[in-house]
């Protein structure tokens, strides 16, 4: 039974550099996630995660096609990314036993909307055509392999207060922020087989006005486990003002999921501090 280790990466915002990349060198994770906002359309950027001798998926989020409305950049995103963006898609990550299910590019969250730059380039879609196209990749994943699915933000269904996995916390009153052509895909493919990751970020992990920590690790009452990779910024310092770089962290045997953690690490491997899935009542949804 193989044994996959994946390294997901949340919302860069333009921070990822030489550090990041000696860290990825000395874990060696299996295959490394970025779930979206790697910049305000940087190429440069873009070009450099590309260019990571690791397997990789990818999924653009809101910032990454810039101010640009035409498409024009979301369509030189896309480009670079050739072979490694899953939206609308299963991703092959030969020759490992490994699929990416990708939600729809460049959320903004908020139940569902296209923006004018993703209509410039995929044309007009529904939330039934978003969630279907979603539904049918989730079908073709062998099953044998893990069923991972990854969008820029999160589904509705994981509540509501600001503080949940897609809360809303900058705008009074709080509400689920999630995707709802993403729930309604989960829905439907959980008919035939229940999904064993879903990833995503866009909801930042720090809340507005100093108001804590969001819920960023569970598990619903399916199975399903959901992961809010959201760590923004990804780097800071410890009380040695040593340099901490997260990572989010899966492990499977198989199919199973195993392992599901936030991990903050020097850039030389060393695990410095770990946040588990807890073990808990698994969500009323």
């Amino acid at each position: 039974m193989t044994h996959l280790r994946l390294a997901i990466a949340g919302d860069l915002h333009g921070a990822w550099g030489a550090e990041d990349e000696r860290l990825l060198n000395q874990l060696r994770p299996d295959a490394v996630l970025f779930v979206g906002d790697l910049s305000d359309g940087d190429l440069r950027l873009t070009r450099r995660i590309r260019s990571l001798p690791h397997p990789k998926a990818v999924i653009l989020g809101n910032h990454d096609r810039g101010r640009d409305r035409s498409g024009g950049v979301l369509r030189q995103q896309l480009t670079l990314l050739d072979g490694v963006h899953c939206a609308w898609q299963r991703l092959r990550l030969d020759p490992l036993p490994l699929s990416i299910v990708g939600g729809r590019p460049c959320s903004s969250g908020g139940g569902f909307q296209l923006s004018k730059a993703v209509e410039a380039v995929y044309g007009p879609v529904s939330l039934e055509e978003s969630a279907q196209r979603i539904a049918t990749a989730a079908a073709e994943v062998p099953a044998d392999q893990p069923l991972v699915v990854m969008a820029h933000c999160g589904p509705t269904g994981l509540g509501s207060d600001p503080a949940s996995p897609c809360g809303r916390d900058w705008k009074i009153p709080a509400l689920d922020w999630g995707d709802q052509d993403l729930a309604l895909a989960i829905d439907r493919i959980a008919r035939h087989r229940v999904p064993d990751l879903v990833v995503f970020g866009h909801m930042h992990h720090q809340l507005k006005r100093g108001s804590g920590l969001r819920q960023s690790l569970l598990r619903d009452r399916r199975g399903t486990a959901y992961l809010n990779a959201a760590c923004v910024p990804r780097s800071g310092r410890d009380t040695g003002n040593k340099l901490l770089l997260h990572l989010s962290w899966a492990e499977f045997e198989g199919p199973a999921l195993t392992h599901l953690s936030h991990r903050w690490y020097q850039p030389d491997g060393q695990l410095m501090h770990e946040e588990l899935l807890p073990q808990q009542e698994p969500l009323a949804c």
